[in-house]
């Protein structure tokens, strides 16, 4: 269970202790309240009501709430890239939805996380911070509390974060490094598929940057890209929109079942600020195995 703690200086005189946890922990006021309902603020280890104003020196600290998910367990191989207490960040593997939906209410990341705490002894709610496509892989943040899952979503909604992702894309890309910043919506509600709306979409900007380029055949380019947005197959969008689809993404033209059987496109490397000790970490997934063969036969080509 996360653990927060400050020790009360003397800039801190004639502050209430709600007011601290405020200012120093910068929790949501929902928390808040399930903190002061469920006695989890403490000081000097003792419970404490938040109108106490402590002395400096006093001891500060706080119990997160225990809660948990309940869906089936089941064996799903779940890799972890990073772990602690509020945070594990996975490499996620092609072929599995993130989160039970009507159509999937099984088989997914989270009834593999859900055997993976049995495997660990460990139990807290499953809060997915991103999303990945069924068939992307790479770095998948899950928060092990509300405050984790809060100010990492904070950070992202701030563009504070950094998602850079790599992806095999079809065709030679002329331009070594350019932004596409078109907007993306739904053109029709009815179809998963999202298209450039210059009316009633969202906006939506991806920094692309060439790592290497197969001339062999048609061609092919291999592309590092930032998101500045994180729209629903924003990059799959954007790179089959400007003529460059992904290879493999049957769902906008770049089908490729000679290369590739799903989108080329992995989540390697996320930068973000730690929501518990604020320290500035990087993260990174190495290239699933597929996208290796791929990029090799490619190779080989030339």
């Amino acid at each position: 269970m996360a653990k927060f703690q400050y020790i009360v200086t003397e800039e801190d005189a004639g502050l209430p202790i709600k007011r601290l946890l405020r200012l120093k922990f910068n929790f949501s006021s929902r928390l808040l309240s399930k903190l002061k309902f469920q006695h989890l603020v403490y000081l000097n280890g003792q419970p404490t009501p938040g109108w106490i104003t402590p002395e400096p020196g006093d001891v500060l600290s706080v119990d997160l709430p225990e809660e948990k998910s309940d869906f089936p367990p089941e064996d799903i191989p779940i890799e972890p890239v990073y772990e602690d207490d509020d945070l594990l960040i996975i490499n996620k593997q092609p072929g599995i939805i993130v989160h039970p939906t009507k159509g999937h209410p099984v088989h997914t990341i989270a009834n593999g996380l859900m055997k993976y705490m049995e495997d660990t002894h460990q139990s807290f709610k499953i809060r997915f911070v991103n999303r990945l496509d069924m068939d992307t892989t790479g770095l998948l943040v899950v928060a092990k509390n509300s405050h984790a899952q809060d100010d990492f979503t904070k950070q992202m909604k701030a563009n504070t974060t950094e998602k850079h992702y790599i992806a095999i894309a079809r065709g030679l890309i002329a331009e070594d490094a350019f932004t596409i910043d078109l907007p993306i919506g739904r053109p029709d509600p009815e179809q998963v598929q999202r298209g450039v709306m210059t009316e009633g979409g969202y906006p939506s900007v991806t920094h692309v940057k060439v790592r290497e380029r197969f001339p062999s055949g048609d061609g092919h380019s291999l592309v590092e890209l930032l998101l500045e947005t994180g729209r629903t197959h924003q990059i799959r969008v954007h790179m089959s929109h400007i003529g460059h689809p992904l290879s493999g993404d049957t769902l906008y033209g770049g089908e490729e079942p000679e290369l590739i059987d799903r989108q080329a496109l992995h989540a390697f490397r996320l930068s973000f600020r730690h929501p518990a000790s604020g320290k500035a970490m990087t993260v990174e997934a190495p290239l699933p195995q597929d996208m290796q063969e791929a990029i090799l036969k490619l190779r080989r080509r030339q």
